[in-house]
């Protein structure tokens, strides 16, 4: 069982900042793209960040400019910075762990963690 773990998430003021980290296996992140994805309340999940196997950072269009996200190949651990937050970035907020075999895509995500921007 492939567990990736996450923390960081938590309240926040609009404008405010926050860090999200996310630690995995060694043989997973050494492996695939790791890479971040969120679901806001009432919706679908959606993409935030994501590193593609060539080791480049995609992001949406809503994040982007303020949030960054970023490895430590040491710790095993991919973080998402998030800056100039505003409400509507509120959501759960997942990592993920992606890769092509064939032509078929293994995922693995982790447990989420809540961020909620109120003031």
């Amino acid at each position: 069982q492939v567990q990736l773990v996450e923390s960081g998430g938590g309240l926040v003021q609009p404008g405010g900042s926050l860090r999200l980290s996310c630690g995995a296996p060694g043989s997973i992140f050494s492996t695939y793209a790791m890479g971040w994805y969120r679901q806001p309340p009432g919706k679908q999940r959606e993409l935030v960040a994501q590193f593609t196997s060539s080791d480049i950072a995609n992001y949406a269009d809503s994040v982007k400019g303020r949030f960054t996200i970023s490895t430590d190949n040491a710790k095993n651990t991919v973080y998402l910075q998030m800056n100039s937050l505003i409400p509507e970035d509120t959501a759960v907020y997942y990592c993920n762990a992606r890769r092509l075999f064939g032509t078929l895509w293994r995922l693995y995500w982790g447990q989420g963690t809540q961020v909620t921007v109120s003031s």
